[in-house]
């Protein structure tokens, strides 16, 4: 089975079942300050979780662009993938466990012919809080399951959220798929990492509310969150051990393998894979309609991150041709039908790929100048600190490799040990901030973010009218403290006009105009006028908040009830983001 068929034959089986179609959001959470990514499909669709009313009705299905940045280290194994696609559908207070069970069964069986005794399910357990999920238990029972497939555990297994401290929250029933193999015995099950269990999907039962109490009450509206990973399940259905054996590799493992032969050099199949996977992975971040570029804060530095471990792994092999954008245009060829956007953004992307090539090369001479320095300072000793190692790693992008080669050839060695500890604390410090990023998506929705949100999109409105319509949103970031708002714009914005903008908003306040919402087909959105980035992610109908005179953005929600909740509005700092893109933090006085 190729990709293209099971995102088709996945979509249409829920479209069948009256789900509605939505299209893949943007890669840049919505004013979401939780996440760095999109992480699931969920995320945008928080306030439709929250209660919000989505355009498309209550039942909803997708293909989702994702990514997850905890993992990176683990790439060029057989499943992990920084970059991966989430087939989803949504409940949004219409069914539960019920059928969502026995269409994620059927579907599995029934269409995928995947043979009911090679699944594994896991229940939660309950716990002195909440009780068993004997209903999810039962229902699996019935469909066909034996007892010996299915596994109780606990909150760290089979529980999901609530994301903030307090929030919907519940517990979740994942299904796996059994290899067969198994290095741990009879008493091995799914949350076992041996590989015998590979998860395939997850239903999320958004059930209960946390209060702040600590206890946990019934939601009155119970939503169904599902997702099941395309790469995982492709690999399973072809027969193969690992991702990069499917259609959705071999393209460009075909073009590493051409180039190496090219070259007359060799890489280990591990750093293959990684050159593979990251090259698709920036290809998507760089092709989203958002346009994030390489930068050292948040997305950017990610990205920036990516394609310096590709560029690395081809000087590890003493390959100094820049071969980004050749690979790069593999990636945009094989799937700008799916997403349009690659191929629309396909001279953007090849551009900032040649950006950082160069720089990181300069970048590069410079740390084979600091790691000299610092061989020349070693004396008797005859070793490179493991912190200096690491240095040249982390701030230069130098590989411990190349470290370890300039010592060698004068005859000294690196303190391995002292680098891989440092290298091990960067990595748990990298997992711990991933882990919070996350975890959130709901954690941060409340009356002041929707308030916030209402402010962005004043200051857009205002930006345009005191600067032009060259002016377009390129991402924000609320928090309940400060919106953070990314536009495009090639000079620093001065002084007299940041007033200017500030006023506007501040009257649009002052008048406390209600904030409507209309919902319409994008293209009669646009043709009264509206703006933002439409991606398509709410379907054919879009929801248009309107600020009369001000304002008139497509967007999801949420937002204040009229400008007058927002009280007053003070901007905090202009700067640069990255080139062609400017940056404006603000704050409202609510209170």
């Amino acid at each position: 089975m190729t990709a293209n068929e099971l995102r088709t034959m996945y979509v249409n089986f829920f479209k069948e079942r009256g789900h509605k179609e939505i299209a893949s959001a943007s890669l840049l959470p919505e004013n979401d300050s939780t996440v760095l990514f999109t992480t699931a499909g969920m995320h945008p669709l928080i306030p439709y979780l929250l209660g919000e009313k989505h355009p498309g009705g209550k039942r909803l299905t997708d293909v989702q662009k994702c990514i997850r940045t905890e993992d990176i280290d683990e790439v060029g194994d057989d499943i992990h993938c920084t970059f991966f696609e989430m087939l989803g559908n949504w409940s949004l207070g219409d069914y539960f466990k019920q059928k969502s069970i026995s269409m994620s069964f059927e579907f599995l069986t029934n269409y995928l012919q995947i043979p009911a005794e090679r699944l594994a399910v896991t229940v939660f357990e309950g716990d002195e809080l909440v009780p068993p999920d004997v209903e999810a238990e039962e229902i699996w029972k019935n469909i066909g399951l034996t007892s010996d497939q299915i596994y109780r555990y606990g909150r760290e297994d089979n529980w999901w959220g609530p994301a903030g401290q307090t929030g919907p929250c519940g517990p979740d029933t994942e299904i796996f798929y059994d290899m067969g193999k198994s290095k741990c015995g009879p008493k091995c099950g799914p949350s076992c990492h041996c590989g015998k269990y590979v998860e395939i999907w997850n239903n999320v039962f958004m059930q209960y509310n946390k209060e702040a109490d600590g206890t946990f009450t019934e939601l009155k509206q119970k939503n169904v969150d599902t997702g099941m990973g395309l790469e995982r399940v492709l690999t399973i259905l072809n027969g193969k051990n690992n991702v990069y054996d499917t259609d959705l590799f071999l393209p460009i493992m075909q073009k590493v393998e051409e180039i190496l032969e090219r070259e007359g050099r060799v890489l280990s199949e591990k750093d293959k894979r990684i050159i593979c996977e990251h090259t698709r992975t920036i290809t998507f971040i760089l092709g989203d309609p958002m346009k994030i570029s390489p930068s050292n804060t948040e997305q950017g530095y990610i990205l920036r991150r990516l394609i310096r471990r590709i560029i690395r792994l081809f000087k590890k092999a003493d390959i100094n041709t820049n071969y980004l954008c050749e690979l790069s245009d593999v990636i945009i060829q094989q799937y700008k039908t799916t997403y349009p956007e690659l191929g629309d953004n396909k001279e953007f992307i090849l551009e900032q790929l040649q950006k950082e090539y160069t720089l990181f090369s300069k970048t590069l001479n410079d740390g084979l100048k600091k790691a000299n320095r610092y061989l020349d300072n070693i004396g008797h000793c005859g070793v490179l600190s493991g912190e200096l190692a690491f240095k040249l790693y982390d701030t230069y992008g130098f590989p411990i490799e190349f470290s370890s080669e300039l010592a060698s050839e004068r005859g000294y060695r690196v303190d391995m040990d002292g680098f891989h500890k440092k290298f091990e604390e960067h990595q748990n410090k990298s997992r711990q901030g991933a882990a919070g990023k996350f975890a959130g998506g709901l954690a941060d929705n409340n009356e002041k973010t929707a308030r916030l949100h209402t402010a962005t999109h004043l200051l857009n409105g205002a930006l345009r009218r005191v600067l032009g319509d060259e002016v377009s949103q390129r991402g924000s970031n609320i928090t309940s403290e400060r919106l953070r708002f990314d536009f495009s714009f090639g000079r620093k914005v001065t002084k007299e006009e940041l007033t200017q903008v500030e006023a506007i908003v501040n009257e649009a306040i002052a008048h406390n105009i209600s904030v409507t919402s209309e919902e319409m087909t994008p293209e009669k959105a646009y043709g009264e006028g509206a703006v933002g980035v439409f991606s398509g992610k709410y379907g054919e109908i879009v929801k248009v908040y309107t600020v009369p005179g001000y304002s008139k953005e497509i967007c999801g929600g949420p937002h204040a009830k009229n400008t007058g909740e927002l009280v007053s509005f003070k901007i905090l700092k202009e700067e640069a983001s990255s080139a062609g893109v400017r940056r404006i933090k603000a704050v409202i006085d609510d209170q």
